[in-house]
């Protein structure tokens, strides 16, 4: 059961994203004086739901995992090279090229510096995948994520002309990542003491089900407090598409051809290419809202609609992309063992 519902919000999340916007847009814009009368509450409202989007993310991820890490360095090594050098920066010429609200374009860029999405373990396991491979490159980019996000903002962030707090969103960073980190990962032990880990592993897919929840609640209120200002400011949600499109699809083409040029087998390659250009939207939304506003979060909060579909679009690809790593397709395998049976 559980784990019907987390494959159905994951099957779903496109439109359920998209429902969040339209109906939180809508009902903001309708109900201005009531957020504003409540703001106070509404931001701890946030602050609550926030908890309740990152908390679960982590009970999943085992950060005994990095001990692994050194059987790939190569990969490893990649992954981290996308994250943390290549999104930053290719981010930060595209808010700048696209994005003239320098709230907005400082959005963009926090987007481009938060660590992978753990759903990109997902997609590898459905692209047959290294899924050894995944998993410690999801939570090395965590690891890295501490440092990587007051870096990256402290250098590039004082462009866009937004102030940036270098106390609050390192608050934000131990209350977001790292506090959650450790509680997920106690009680990930206490859990698997308690229950065993075959006990656990039944109960895992409730902990991704309550962070997509979670989220999509996030990204509601985000459009139902600042309704007013998105509807004075709609040509800001049309010309995020450009470099949404621009970095997701320029993203995947870039690491599709250096993977296979740096020799890695198509196994690997899959294990890193969506834990490189999938984006973890709640961290971003969660670390905009902790530290910022919410209008620095509306990036984050549009960026799951073209990230899910490209992603899809890249598994549809499949076939292609292991002709072009040199690797067997599927129905030639299974053509192969039917001759080699008859």
């Amino acid at each position: 059961m559980l784990k019907k519902i987390q494959e159905h919000l994951k099957k779903y999340m496109l439109w359920y994203v998209t429902v969040a916007i339209a109906v939180g847009w809508a009902l903001g814009y309708l109900n201005a004086p009531f957020t504003k009368a409540h703001a106070p509450t509404l931001k701890t409202l946030i602050t609550v739901i926030v908890f309740l989007m990152i908390y679960p993310m982590m009970v999943n991820i085992r950060l005994e995992a990095l001990v692994e890490a050194a059987r790939n360095l190569k990969g490893l090594g990649l992954t981290l090279l996308y994250n943390f050098l290549w999104a930053p920066l290719f981010g930060f010429l595209m808010s700048k090229a696209f994005l003239h609200d320098p709230q907005v374009g400082f959005g963009f860029l926090l987007v481009m510096v938060v660590p992978c999405s753990s759903m990109s373990i997902g997609y590898t396991g459905l692209a047959d995948g290294n899924l050894e491979l995944s998993t410690v490159a999801v939570a090395t980019s965590f690891v890295a994520a501490i440092a990587a996000i007051p870096f990256w903002l402290g250098i590039l962030g004082g462009s866009f002309h937004v102030p940036v707090p270098m106390g609050l969103l390192m608050h934000a960073i131990l209350t977001v990542l790292i506090l959650p980190m450790v509680l997920g990962y106690l009680t990930r032990l206490g859990l698997i003491r308690t229950l065993g880990e075959k006990g656990f592993r039944k109960i895992a897919p409730l902990f991704p089900s309550i962070t997509l929840v979670s989220m999509f609640l996030i990204i509601f209120m985000i459009f139902f407090m600042k309704a007013g200002i998105l509807v004075k400011k709609w040509q800001l949600m049309v010309w995020l598409i450009v470099p949404n499109l621009l970095f997701v699809t320029v993203t995947l083409a870039v690491i599709t051809w250096l993977d296979r040029k740096s020799g890695l087998s198509y196994e690997d390659h899959m294990g890193i290419v969506f834990a490189s250009t999938g984006k973890n939207n709640g961290t971003a939304i969660a670390l905009a809202t902790a530290a910022f506003s919410p209008l620095v979060a509306i990036p984050a909060a549009t960026l799951p609609i073209f990230q899910i579909v490209f992603l899809i679009g890249y598994l549809k690809l499949e076939p292609w992309v292991r002709r072009y790593f040199g690797a067997v397709t599927k129905e030639e395998a299974a053509r192969a063992l039917a001759a080699k049976e008859a």
